[in-house]
């Protein structure tokens, strides 16, 4: 009995070390050392201008007021810039010929405006997002939707970021 317990206990020992291994080599494999960029979104600069932005990402696309064609709800006054809820509602058809390819969220005044991009496909069939951004400070946000044909749409609001709810 005490032979088989012997060989039982090298035989555990040395599959959970090999199980062990293979973990860490899996676990390697997985974590990139460098997250890569969105592919076609360019490198951002460190301190970017929303202008510079806004070239990198539609280069000389004229940019169209959105109208009625979206709807964008973020708050006309954030207490807590770290966590700022926007949503955004494209009234835009939704088929395979034409259909909202990308929306943007874009905050002016941070470091590096693009906040969040969403890619859409027709199969989507309603164009809506919603999430948390954060803001640096009191800034012009856009959201802007961009058509499978190329054509660009934005919506712009002034969102206050107050310390601790007392005024911007």
């Amino acid at each position: 009995m005490d032979q088989m317990h012997e060989t039982f206990g090298r035989s555990r020992r040395r599959t959970l070390k090999l199980l062990g291994a293979a973990g860490a080599l899996s676990l390697g494999a997985l974590l990139p050392f460098e997250a890569p960029l969105a592919q076609g979104l360019g490198t951002p600069q460190e301190d970017e201008k929303v202008a510079d932005t806004m070239k990198r990402l539609f280069g000389g696309r004229p940019v169209q007021a959105a109208g009625e064609k979206l709807k964008f709800d973020a708050p006309m006054i954030a207490e807590n810039g770290a966590v700022v809820p926007v949503k955004i509602d494209v009234e835009l058809p939704m088929s395979p010929n034409s259909y909202v390819k990308n929306i943007y969220v874009i905050a002016d005044k941070n470091r590096r405006p693009l906040n969040a991009k969403f890619s859409l496909t027709p199969d989507a069939g309603k164009a809506s997002v919603a999430t948390n951004i954060r803001l640096a400070s009191t800034t012009d946000v856009r959201a802007i939707a961009e058509m499978s044909d190329g054509a660009i749409y934005e919506a712009k609001r002034e969102v206050k970021v107050t310390v601790g709810g007392c005024g911007g």
